[in-house]
């Protein structure tokens, strides 16, 4: 039976993704890119993790860059190849889904969440393309089961490993950089203190260390990334109407006499021209940073608009727009909102059948994704790498009207 599950969620995940490769195959290395994939462009050809040779840079997350170089370093930069790997990651995602709710629910209830969490319909298709999210989902749901593990078991060596899983998804995506503490709390509720939640967080701290010293000794400043200038264009004073009207936050208009260029200009020019600028990106990051904080604190009700909006965003079962937002069609506009809405419903059912330690966990990370999107802004590609969570509150509920059924019976 386990095993025929194992083939089922392996078949669920990989048939449609392979039908969306093959027919996206001209597109999957031309529309819907990640920075990161120029790093590892960059990094592969000339040994510089950045936008251009011998200019090294953090403007961006390291995650998704250091995933995509091993591929062209063996494969070249090939369709087949990233969305094989891509396939890969998302079929191990759904195998993890499926062992997160074997333990908190059945193994049934696990293989119809993993089947569940697989076939959103926008994750079929945008799982497949050069974008940071897929592994994104692989690394929350890694975290997730072993921190599951470590509150079950007490254990200061799972703790450990859901540390280096929440150092991971904060290197993957840096509106995660508090997840390490939200789920030490969830530690420190399931069991008292101890060594557990210490571990996670050193553990967690120990993941990241690496690179941002590196941006402290190759960039002049310690950092996550220096990419202030996303933060300023989600608090600023074009945001709110330019996301009302369905356009993203790369449609904002830099301020008169900004600093010039940022290190996105300074690629393009090198492109245009072979011409290097060196971009401070340190003062670059300061600079839009102190913009961001200034707006916020200047107009307290303007950001708390943005910060409504970035939450209707964020849980919209229709698709919200975005700078890498790869659905279209039926696909979104159709079949993505009826699915969301699905889940949703047996979602909320599922906060009152599922057992009470997992609903906990599910609820503190969902939660501060939402307060993440409130400092920053809502979209659909920023939730969808925790909606397995969702699809196993879902699955609990289908378990518990089955299991009902059967006792009727």
């Amino acid at each position: 039976m386990r095993r025929a599950q194992l083939w089922l969620i392996a078949v669920a995940a990989i048939a449609p993704r392979l039908v969306v490769l093959l027919h996206e195959r001209g597109r999957i290395l031309t529309a819907f890119t990640d920075k990161s994939d120029d790093f590892a462009q960059t990094f592969v050809h000339h040994g510089t993790f950045g936008f251009i040779p011998g200019e090294p840079s953090a403007y961006t997350q390291p995650l998704y860059g250091f995933f995509l170089v091993p591929i062209y370093w063996i494969f070249g930069r090939t369709w087949w190849a990233v969305g094989g790997a891509q396939i890969a990651v998302a079929t191990a995602t759904a195998f993890l889904v499926y062992a997160i709710g074997a333990r908190v629910l059945s193994r049934r209830a696990g293989a119809i969440a993993a089947v569940l969490a697989t076939l959103n319909p926008y994750l079929v298709w945008h799982d497949v393309h050069l974008n940071r999210e897929v592994l994104d989902q692989l690394v929350a749901a890694a975290l997730i089961l072993c921190t599951l593990i470590a509150a079950d078991r007490r254990s200061v060596k799972w703790a450990s490993a859901a540390g280096i899983l929440g150092g991971l998804a904060v290197l993957g995506n840096v509106r995660l950089v508090f997840i390490p503490f939200v789920v030490a709390a969830y530690l420190v509720v399931r069991n008292g203190w101890g060594w557990a939640p210490v571990a996670l967080v050193a553990a967690a701290a120990l993941t990241v260390t690496p690179w941002v010293t590196r941006n402290k000794v190759e960039i002049g400043c310690f950092a996550l990334t220096t990419d202030g200038r996303a933060l300023w264009k989600a608090n600023n004073g074009q945001t709110y109407d330019l996301l009302a009207r369905g356009k993203w936050i790369d449609d904002v208009k830099d301020p008169p006499g900004h600093p010039f260029p940022n290190p996105e200009e300074a690629r393009d020019i090198y492109r245009q021209s072979g011409k290097k600028i060196h971009v401070d990106e340190c003062a670059n990051q300061a600079y839009y940073q102190h913009k961001a904080w200034r707006y916020v604190r200047d107009h307290p009700g303007e950001k708390a608009k943005l910060a409504s909006q970035a939450v209707r965003m964020e849980w919209d079962p229709r698709t919200t727009a975005s700078a890498t937002d790869s659905g279209h069609g039926a696909i979104r506009s159709l079949a993505q909102p009826l699915y969301i809405s699905a889940l949703y419903g047996l979602g909320l059912i599922g906060l009152f059948v599922a057992a009470r330690a997992f609903v906990a966990l599910a609820l503190a990370v969902l939660v501060y994704q939402t307060l993440a999107a409130m400092v920053f802004v809502g979209a659909t590609r920023y939730r969808v790498a925790t909606d397995f969570l969702i699809a196993l509150l879902a699955a609990s509920a289908i378990e518990w009207a089955l299991s009902r059924r059967h006792r009727r019976a």
